[in-house]
């Protein structure tokens, strides 16, 4: 991880220490993909805060993992009596990794809420569905959620001196900054740490799976069709595994949760039709991309139909994560040859997006969508239009 103070770590930071400061109890989770800096952030708010603390990480905690949280959890009373009532703040890293852990966590809490003990908790994790289902069933009420997203293009910059073709091919995580002048080196560090650990521990090792090879060949497929539709009959066909159309729709949901692959629906005025369309792969990170292709960057760079492949779905990820973060919704548009690469929508109020980056042939759709549509806002990305260097350093809440 960089020591690079970057901005929007330093807004994520103040806007916790904020709210952990303005209660007396207080659940704060945070969520998000591996490697983008969620135990940085909170060992620097502990840090920052002067208040009493404890973290805890239950990535290595072996068997169910009830009684673990509970003994740490009797451990910060402890502490909290001996300084005398003052306020204590308990951060548990990876929680997801707990069986059932919203339950005990909400038993403690609750008996700690009618103690009146000002115990304040933070939870981080790495699968977003799984976390946010915990919370929906046990925490109703209890808690607020802050999403820590992929590194963007301006952050990168800041930090390592990136361009956004670097950006573009070479993604916005981190930790493997040091190594892309290495780029076999590179590749296989993003394979091993980042999607193997994420998909084995963040997924297989927590939901149900039957078909773990399935998933993985979904996941490379739709990292190779980056950018582009595929309907799920096709997708059966190219994975060449016994399956249906539900096992397939699940396992992306399950991908998109641990922040890797998404599978965009189809804007429709119909909510029956957008669920039931084609799904549009977009990767959340544009380096899971390219550590799977036999190409090089200096190669790739120079090659028009794979760049512009490259670009768009950079031009996905950033938008993936204005929608992952409650920014709007995000979808795609299809009709006959027009096409939208990107559909957001927020407030009832409509942007379309045509990103233009060095691909022949494309057609563009948006005089089409415009005229189904009426459209709040059209916007083209890249040639004659918007530089797509310029978008990835746009604020998503400006394109409205």
């Amino acid at each position: 991880m960089s020591k690079n103070k970057i901005m929007y770590q330093r807004y994520l930071l103040k806007e916790v220490e904020k709210r952990m400061g303005e209660d007396r109890r207080f659940i704060q989770v945070i969520l998000g993909p591996r490697q983008v800096g969620k135990t940085t952030l909170v060992l620097q708010l502990l840090e920052k805060m002067e208040t009493s603390s404890l973290y805890l990480s239950a990535d290595n905690v072996e068997g169910s993992g009830e009684a673990w949280v509970e003994k740490h959890w009797q451990a910060a009373r402890a502490r909290l009596k001996s300084d005398a009532g003052k306020e204590f703040i308990l951060a548990i890293d990876e929680i997801q990794k707990i069986n059932d852990w919203s339950s005990v966590v909400k038993r403690l809490w609750d008996e700690d809420t009618a103690e009146r003990a000002p115990l304040k908790l933070i939870l981080s994790g790495s699968s977003r569905l799984l976390v946010q289902q915990g919370l929906t069933e046990s925490l109703a009420g209890r808690y607020e959620v802050t999403y820590m997203n992929h590194w963007s293009f301006s952050e990168m910059h800041q930090a390592f001196g990136w361009d956004a073709d670097h950006f573009a091919w070479f993604g916005g995580y981190p930790g493997s900054a040091s190594l892309i002048y290495d780029e076999p080196r590179w590749k296989k560090y993003i394979s091993d740490a980042l999607i193997e650990t994420s998909i084995s521990r963040d997924i297989l090792m927590l939901t149900r799976v039957d078909k773990p090879a399935l998933m993985r060949r979904l996941f490379e497929l739709g990292c190779r069709y980056s950018g582009q539709e595929l309907s799920f009959t096709k997708m059966l066909g190219q994975l060449q595994d016994a399956g249906n159309t539900v096992t397939l729709s699940h396992y992306l949901r399950l991908l998109s949760s641990a922040g890797l692959l998404t599978g965009l629906e189809k804007y429709s005025a119909s909510v029956v039709r957008q669920r039931s369309s084609s799904p549009k792969f977009v990767v959340h990170n544009t380096a899971l991309l390219s550590s799977l292709s036999a190409s090089a960057f200096k190669e790739v760079l120079h090659q028009p139909e794979k760049w512009g492949r490259v670009v768009e779905s950079a031009i996905g990820s950033h938008l993936i994560d204005g929608s992952v973060r409650g920014l709007f919704d995000l979808y795609y548009w299809r009709n006959g040859v027009d096409e939208v690469d990107f559909v957001v929508v927020r407030d009832g109020r409509v942007t379309a997006i045509e990103v233009k980056s060095g691909m022949v042939g494309r057609h563009s759709g948006l005089e089409a969508f415009s005229r189904f549509f009426k459209p709040h806002r059209l916007l083209l990305v890249g040639e004659k239009g918007i530089p797509w260097q310029e978008f990835l350093k746009t604020d998503l809440r400006e394109i409205f």
